[in-house]
């Protein structure tokens, strides 16, 4: 018995490099749409009532602190 790896043919290892490039790419774009909604979502936060409110009640906490 021959446990040792064989190293795949040069047509087998560009086409398993290639669909490698082709994951890489797929997450690099998933990363793309990832930030950008995470930026959105962040911008919502920040432009909420609620938040307004809240920031305004710690600065007003902060005052009464100094």
């Amino acid at each position: 018995m021959n446990n040792q790896p064989r190293i795949p043919d040069p047509e087998t290892r560009r086409q398993s490099v290639e669909k490698l490039k082709e994951v890489c790419r797929q997450f690099d774009e998933l990363n793309e749409l990832l930030d950008r909604a995470i930026a959105s979502a962040e911008a919502d936060i920040r432009n909420s009532p609620s938040y307004t409110y809240r920031t305004q009640q710690q600065q007003k906490k902060q005052m009464t602190k100094e």
